[in-house]
């Protein structure tokens, strides 16, 4: 059983250990989602002007992702660098079909661009947003490693940097109460979770630049869909809810033609904390406007959707 949380303590302590352990400039790698926008909200409380926001763009994110990042540190009073390394992380995946390696060359060349970045600052410091389950679901000692997350098992074993994860030993309900406490909007500190290799575990295969396109309009149709039947009473929000592009293709039609494209799988589960989750039971009215719209909008690519109702376990929250 997990302890009581005193949010309060909890942040008057962090703060007073991250301006102890962080002795020069730090950069943080933020993404826009809670975990990291918590910690760079509270690593910018200890440490003011020394502490460097970046946002990397890797080509693997949600249909207007970095207007949103520009958006919210802004309202932050923060200032965020925004760095464009898509083709450099589309030149790596070239051909990677493999999950894990997936992950792992996403971590280090994360940390790479990061590396570079940080040489302008001098900064000798990375924080970052990690909590409980990505160490746990990475996998150290007697823990079987089911999935390596970029900021944990993806990183390099040489890298410029002395970590600083002050989310460390949280999960995600904690975190949400840090980001309450924090003054965060409870859009930002109540938005969904996202895998921080971004859409590169959502296409199940190779991971084109190509693909990335079907899927960011694919998720945004799939989310847009839900956030409006939860806001009309149809169903409750769930705690996570996106879609994934499946590498097969199979037959359809198109007016009175033979198509032949593919699958887009949906996924939406409840969770506390993302350790197990259970599937959500999403209206099929609800469900019926989402493929529709996928499979008119992408019409040229999409002939069949799918919904998953699988929980967790067996099957992880994220298909990879």
């Amino acid at each position: 059983m997990r302890k009581l949380f005193d949010v309060k303590k909890w942040i008057a302590e962090e703060e007073d250990w991250i301006r102890g352990a962080v002795t020069g400039e730090a950069v943080i790698a933020t993404s826009g989602g809670v975990d990291s926008t918590v910690a760079a909200v509270l690593a910018h409380k200890a440490l003011g002007r020394k502490l460097h926001c970046i946002y990397v763009n890797t080509g693997y994110m949600r249909k207007g992702e970095d207007e949103h990042v520009r958006e919210l540190f802004k309202g932050l009073e923060m200032e965020v660098e925004v760095v464009d390394a898509g083709k450099r992380f589309y030149d790596a995946l070239k051909g990677v079909t493999d999950p894990e390696e997936k992950r792992k060359i996403i971590g280090e060349l994360f940390i790479r661009v990061f590396e570079e970045r940080a040489k302008q600052t001098g900064a000798k410091f990375l924080v970052q947003g990690t909590i409980a389950p990505d160490w746990i679901e990475s996998g150290a000692g007697i823990r079987d490693n089911i999935k390596s997350h970029h900021n944990v098992g993806g990183l390099p074993e040489k890298h410029g940097f002395k970590l600083i994860e002050p989310l460390r030993e949280l999960y995600k309900d904690e975190v949400r109460k840090v980001g309450k406490e924090l003054g965060i909007a409870e859009e930002v500190y109540n938005r969904q979770p996202f895998p921080g290799p971004g859409l590169a575990v959502r296409i199940m295969g190779e991971a084109t630049p190509d693909k990335v396109k079907i899927l960011q309009e694919a998720v945004h149709i799939a989310e847009e869909e839900i956030e409006r039947a939860a806001r009309r009473g149809e169903c409750e929000i769930p705690w996570q809810y996106f879609a994934v592009l499946l590498p097969t293709k199979t037959v359809g039609v198109l007016g009175d033609k033979r198509a032949y494209g593919y699958t887009i799988g949906v996924r939406a589960v409840q969770s506390i904390d993302g350790m197990t989750a259970k599937y959500s039971e999403i209206p099929h009215s609800v469900l019926a406007r989402i493929s529709n719209r996928i499979t008119r909008e992408l019409k040229d690519h999409v002939n069949r959707v799918v919904y998953d109702i699988t929980s967790k376990p067996p099957g992880t929250i994220e298909w990879e």
